[in-house]
């Protein structure tokens, strides 16, 4: 997974805008959507920011997972999915109240395609879980 990919995924997952970021990062609303998009990167006291404002290291938003060949460490993982419980507490939340009614309107249309993406985020999540799992990884 790319830079801007995990960026993306870590801003949603903090039910933040980009303009809302871009105010905690001191940055314009459109540095943050050129790197979400993948058109240019942070410099380093801003990559170090991002570290901080998430709690992620800034080897795991600079390495691609896939290009280094090495497995995630599986406690990360764990902890990651753990993290996603809450998502999937409130996805269940907006379902009932999206369907209480029975008609799907334009907002709640935009709110099934937020929770798509959350479900996908959380499915590859799993799918790393299971990748490390099955490459033998053990917990340090």
């Amino acid at each position: 997974m790319s830079f801007s990919e995990k960026l993306f995924i870590l801003r949603s997952r903090s039910n933040l805008s980009q303009a809302a970021l871009a105010d905690g990062l001191d940055v314009s609303r459109q540095t943050v959507s050129k790197w979400e998009l993948g058109v240019s990167y942070p410099e380093i006291d801003k990559l170090v920011a991002i570290s901080d404002f998430f709690h992620v290291t800034t080897d795991y938003l600079l390495k691609d997972d896939a290009a280094a060949g090495t497995p995630a460490d599986l406690d990360r993982l764990v902890l990651e999915f753990l993290g996603s419980a809450q998502d999937m507490e409130q996805i269940s939340d907006d379902l009932v109240e999206i369907m209480r009614d029975g008609i799907i309107d334009e907002a709640e249309m935009t709110r099934m395609h937020s929770i798509v993406h959350t479900l996908d985020n959380i499915s590859c999540i799993i799918e790393n879980i299971k990748r490390g799992l099955c490459s033998g990884i053990h917990q340090t």
